[in-house]
């Protein structure tokens, strides 16, 4: 027998996906609730279309806690003009609209972490039904697809944009020309712990050019991270043909004098991570960026309910750069404390 076919997105968008110029609009998603019966989840959205050519889908804020993303596309929202574009830019600052206006991690309405949640439902819970509308109407639109992440409240990284190793290795080779074009101080050849349900995997599966990031954390956004987002997707916008605006891409700036060219990263095993089988306060050893050895000493974790105690070392399992840690001073057994990137040669 062969599968029921699904209902209808209950999603309306209020902008016209075809239709050439600067649109401001919303995706109306219907959620009657105690305070609006008849209510309505709106996400902001812009659609900038100049002609024929390919569609950059640019998301931030999948997690309500990270706002390099929501910071930078909100500007571009407001600043892309269609006579700059060959082709048509759909952007949406807060992917995940509750929890970013709540500023968590997770859906405040159903608890629905949006990069767990695809592809979606749209007779699901609010967040099934959000993951369902991208993974059915704008994924397919799309020929490269960015969502911008950094640590959120809970992780802090170095600032990275980044791809997965694939098995079709011509999309694996448009990921990370995408990737070097984007120049953030780091790339990364990245290892997901928990793709099952993750956007970037809907993305992949499609055959779509995928980018992410890690831009920072600790949940706030700091002005060179911001300015690494903003300026990673014009740059691959430019590297895909659809920003025509005539300006020349490259590496960040620092102080007005060029950065140096991005260092890349790999991720190559779950010896990477570092994760507490302990919970207390956390003393960190070692800070972003800086180079460790097999065996070196990460971070240690100090018993609270008592003086006295031994605190538990934690020791990196391969030789590489600090790529992220843990943010907040406290720490529960299960929480990721560390992460170990080896570099490239």
């Amino acid at each position: 027998m062969a599968p029921a076919a699904l209902a209808p997105s209950p999603i309306t968008p209020t902008v016209d996906f075809d239709r050439d110029g600067v649109q401001h609009g919303f995706l109306r998603l219907p959620y009657s609730r105690d305070d609006s019966a008849w209510g309505s989840v709106m996400i902001p959205l812009t659609v900038v279309r100049n002609g024929s050519g390919p569609t950059a889908l640019l998301t931030g804020a999948n997690h309500g806690d990270e706002y390099e993303g929501a910071v930078a596309l909100f500007d571009l929202a407001q600043t892309l003009t269609a006579d700059r574009v060959a082709g048509r830019v759909i952007i949406v600052p807060a992917m995940n609209y509750p929890a970013f206006q709540a500023g968590t991690r997770t859906s405040p309405i159903d608890k629905g972490n949006l990069n767990r949640s695809f592809p979606g439902r749209p007779d699901g819970t609010v967040t099934q039904k959000i993951a369902d509308y991208f993974t059915r109407e704008l994924l397919p639109l799309a020929d490269l697809v960015m969502d911008i992440h950094s640590g959120g409240r809970t992780l802090d990284f170095v600032p990275f944009a980044a791809a997965h190793i694939l098995p079709d290795k011509d999309q694996e080779a448009r990921c990370f020309a995408a990737v070097a074009a984007f120049a953030a101080p780091f790339s990364m050849r990245m290892l997901e712990i928990d793709a099952v349900g993750m956007y970037d995997t809907a993305a992949e599966e499609l055959g779509k050019t995928f980018v992410t990031t890690e831009l920072g954390g600790g949940g706030t956004g700091r002005a060179e991270t911001i300015a690494i987002a903003k300026r990673g997707v014009r740059n691959v916008l430019r590297h895909a043909g659809i920003l025509t605006d005539g300006q020349a891409g490259g590496s960040q700036s620092v102080g007005g004098q060029p950065a140096e060219a991005s260092r890349w990263l790999d991720m190559p095993s779950a010896d990477c991570f570092r994760f507490a089988e302990d919970s207390g306060l956390i003393e960190a050893c070692v800070d972003l960026g800086q180079p460790v050895r097999k065996g070196d000493l990460l971070a240690r974790i100090h018993p609270i309910g008592r003086t006295g105690l031994a605190p538990a070392e934690y020791r990196a399992a391969l030789d590489g750069i600090l790529a992220a840690r843990h943010f907040p001073g406290l720490v529960k057994a299960g929480d990721c404390i560390a992460v170990v990137g080896t570099v490239e040669s």
